[in-house]
């Protein structure tokens, strides 16, 4: 008969025994990641990002939002959401900074270029 071997498997250490090390994400996939969220939120998808800044705890991105529709479409209304992700590219907060008629152009303070 032969001898039975016994197979020793070697234990690598866990996730929970390692040190974590933080996902850095960068502007682009903060931006994808903003807005895939504040879509599942509020329900309105996003039409476009209008700024991405880097913050002390992440990202702030401002993404633009059509909220309703309109005939003509230079009619339609749209909002400008800040939306907040940290180092992860997780959504921390958002709100709603500004609604505009989509034809609409910024009103700049006098002397600003």
């Amino acid at each position: 008969m032969a001898a039975e071997q016994k197979v020793r498997t070697r234990r690598t250490a866990t996730k929970a025994s390692e040190p974590r090390q933080e996902s850095r994400t960068g502007p682009v996939e903060a931006a994808q990641n903003a807005c895939r969220d504040l879509a599942g939120l509020i329900g309105y998808p996003a039409e476009g990002v209008s700024a991405v800044c880097r913050t002390e705890d992440g990202w702030r991105v401002d993404i633009d939002v059509l909220e309703l529709q309109r005939v003509p479409d230079t009619t339609s209304l749209l909002a400008t959401y800040q939306v907040d992700v940290d180092r992860a590219g997780e959504l921390l907060q958002y709100r709603r900074v500004r609604r505009f008629r989509r034809g609409a152009s910024d009103d700049w303070p006098a002397g600003h270029p």
